[in-house]
């Protein structure tokens, strides 16, 4: 198989898409039976990333796969393309029902970048993906928007918002903060104090396809499938902002 094929931009939406829907379905389910808060958040950890797993060794059974719920398994780092999923990224989200802002990251890595992805908003009904880059979102007048954790804003965020006359947002997971910036809801998304490879590489993918700036909090590359899977800080960003949070972010 070719490193990269069409097949796989649509595997990762279609994957991406019905661990979602499954989640959906669990959710309504497990919360009618008075079920929530952490045990709920981990009966969908646990079952989305069975799926993932299962239809993973189904359709790309010659790939690795890293995923957040999994055994880290060194074979992936002699493997030429891995797959690294978060089956749900906003676990305490997912928790909390009704709350919309949680998400399923699936991406394909080869030679250490994400070379298709999706990330499925699943309550939301959206799964936004490289099979089908989204459009760039347009300018928008007003206030530049950072978009951050609710419990834990990054001071690189702060910084970012005062240098670029903006104001914070607050939102659950990784990934629909991400998405908010492809969707135009936000123009920066900037994290720091701690991610994993599983939590950025599908909306790494996404952004980038659809035309948005995507790095460190300091301008250097992103490098997934590495041995330690800690890669702390993210940027994702419109193009014509990139510079300028960079420098802020530094503190300069």
């Amino acid at each position: 198989m070719p490193l990269i094929g069409a097949d796989d931009h649509v595997t990762a939406a279609h994957l991406a898409t019905e661990a979602g829907d499954m989640l959906v379905d669990l959710r309504a389910r497990l919360t009618g039976d008075g079920v929530d808060g952490k045990a709920l958040g981990a009966e969908g950890d646990r079952a989305a990333h069975e799926l993932l797993m299962r239809r993973l060794a189904e359709l790309r059974p010659n790939d690795a796969v890293l995923s957040e719920e999994g055994v880290n398994d060194s074979g992936r780092l002699s493997a030429e393309r891995v797959w690294i999923v978060d089956p749900l990224d906003g676990t305490r989200e997912f928790g909390e029902a009704p709350r919309t802002d949680w998400a399923v990251h699936v991406a394909l890595v080869a030679a250490g970048d994400p070379v298709a992805g999706a990330v499925a908003l699943p309550a939301r009904g959206l799964t936004l993906a490289t099979a089908t880059p989204p459009r760039p979102p347009g300018p928008r007048t007003g206030p530049v928007r950072v978009v951050v954790s609710r419990s834990r804003p990054p001071a690189e965020a702060t910084l970012i918002a005062e240098a670029l006359g903006g104001e914070l947002v607050t939102l659950g997971s990784a990934g629909a903060k991400a998405m908010a910036v492809v969707l135009g809801e936000a123009e920066v998304y900037a994290h720091s104090g701690g991610q994993h490879e599983w939590d950025s590489a599908a909306p790494v993918a996404v952004a980038r396809a659809a035309g948005l700036h995507t790095s460190r909090l300091d301008g250097s590359p992103l490098v997934y499938n590495r041995p330690d899977p800690y890669l702390p800080d993210l940027l994702v960003c419109r193009p014509e902002l990139a510079e300028r949070a960079i420098t802020a972010a530094s503190g300069d």
